[in-house]
This record gives C-alpha cells, sequence and structure tokens, in this order.
C-alpha cells in the first residue's frame, strides 16, 4: 500500500509540473530577458533627476500645454521598457524575445499633466545612465500596470505595440496596427513565427536595408537636433501578398526633447 500511495502523489506532482509548464507566466521572466539590476534601476531615476533632464521635461510639458510648467515631481521607481530583439526575430537559438530599450520614470507637473523621461545606458560612463529624450503622457506606466505577475513590458516599434510578455508567450497590450487582438495570449513561438514573417527581411546588413529602406528599428530611444514630435516608423508585412506598408504613428503627440 505505501508504494502505490507513493507512486500516486509522484504521479500527481509529476501532472502538477506538467500543467504548471502551460500556464502563461509561471516562469521567472528572467529566463527570457536580461533584467536591469537594482542599480541600474536607481541609476536611471537619479539620471531623470539631473537638471538637464528636468530642463527637457519643462521643454515637452511647454509644447504640450503651451504653458510654463510648475513644480515637477519625478516618480520614485523606474520602469524596464524592453524592445523586440532582432536575435529573436530572425531565429537565433535561446535568443529572448526582448532586450532591454530603456527604463522609464514618469514627470508630472503640480497641474497633473504628465511625461515620461526615458533613460538609457550612457556609452560614455560605464555604469551610467542619462535621459535620451522625453514624451508627453505615461503610457509605460500604465501599462506596467497591466502586466501579469512575471511578466516584463515589450515594445514593438514597428507597430507601436506593447506587449504583456512572459517565458510563456505575449499578450498585446495596444497597438497602432494591432497585429492580434488586444488581450489574446499568443504563445512565444507563435509570436516568434509572426514577427519573423514581418522583419526577417528587414534586419541590421539586410538587402532591403542597403537599397535604402526604413529596416528594422530595434531602439526605443535616440538622440535628436532638436525638439520635435515623436514618430515611431516601421514596415509590416500584411495579407497573403506580402505587401509592405510603410507605418509612421505619432504617439499621443508626444514631443521629443533634444538630448544632447
Amino acid at each position: 500500500m505505501g508504494e502505490i500511495c507513493r507512486k500516486f502523489f509522484c504521479g500527481l506532482a509529476a501532472l502538477a509540473a506538467a500543467v504548471a509548464a502551460l500556464v502563461p507566466g509561471t516562469a521567472s521572466a528572467a529566463e527570457w530577458v536580461s533584467p536591469p539590476s537594482s542599480a541600474d534601476l536607481a541609476a536611471a531615476v537619479t539620471a531623470a533627476g539631473q537638471p538637464r533632464a528636468i530642463s527637457f521635461a519643462r521643454s515637452n510639458f511647454r509644447q504640450v500645454d503651451h504653458a510654463k510648467p510648475g513644480r515637477i515631481a519625478l516618480a520614485g521607481r523606474g520602469i524596464p521598457v524592453y524592445t523586440l530583439n532582432p536575435g529573436f526575430v530572425a531565429g537565433a537559438a535561446g535568443a529572448p524575445a526582448g532586450v532591454l530599450g530603456s527604463i522609464a520614470v514618469t514627470a508630472t507637473t503640480d497641474s497633473g499633466v504628465k511625461a515620461t523621461l526615458r533613460a538609457s545606458r550612457d556609452s560614455s560612463a560605464p555604469g551610467g545612465w542619462v535621459v535620451a529624450n522625453v514624451l508627453s503622457g505615461n503610457d509605460e506606466e500604465a501599462l506596467s500596470g497591466k502586466l501579469r505577475p512575471g511578466s516584463v513590458l515589450l515594445n514593438e516599434p514597428q507597430i507601436n505595440g506593447w506587449y504583456d510578455l512572459s517565458p510563456a508567450g505575449v499578450v498585446l497590450l495596444q497597438a497602432s496596427l494591432p497585429q492580434s487582438p488586444v488581450g489574446q495570449f499568443v504563445p512565444l513561438p507563435d509570436y516568434q513565427r509572426a514577427v519573423h514573417d514581418r522583419y526577417a527581411d528587414k534586419l541590421p546588413g539586410s538587402d532591403y536595408q542597403h537599397r535604402g529602406g526604413i529596416g528594422f528599428a530595434p531602439t526605443a530611444a535616440r538622440a535628436d537636433a532638436g525638439p520635435s514630435v515623436p514618430i515611431v516608423a516601421g514596415l509590416v508585412v500584411l495579407g497573403a501578398a506580402a505587401l509592405v506598408v510603410v507605418v509612421v504613428v505619432l504617439r499621443g503627440k508626444r514631443p521629443r526633447a533634444k538630448s544632447r
């Protein structure tokens, strides 16, 4: 009887493990992405509080509200934002779906208007972070509140798409050009095939890019010559005929401030 009970409970344990492997979000997201350290998060928040970064935020608020902002308060936490990984698109073995693109910090005026300061690694200072641009609104903060436990926020910039990314798959949160229904879970292998179909021939170094195409834009933040309205540009393959469409998306009229 003891041996029968032992086998019975061992069988239950194996069944439970198998079921857990099928449930989205049961594993740690760190198995699929490289999370920032606590030091990185703290450094990004510190960078957002620097006078230069605050001046970018003030410029953004003036462009949006056409009025001089009052006191600006910064959130005390940074939100890691991952962007679609070219290696994942290409199907490289073990490549995570997302790579860390920036850490977002929300700024709020005393009148309640919000903007997002995006901090990225400072190439001139190992271990340092610098605010690369400022966007109006607080999309990153709002969307991070919708993430399931263990998930991270993934941006597919070509369609201005935002996903809940877990080791098991993605759930579209919002997009300017949705390629799957909002709220629908898509297993990671299916998502990899989808983005491979959309972008594999447009990756850095591709013939398409060499011929002058917009190509694949995996990074979320870059410096501009001056304040302007940010655009997210990409190419999306639609339909059986693989029609290539150039998509230019204005993200809520979020002016980008000069970073250097």
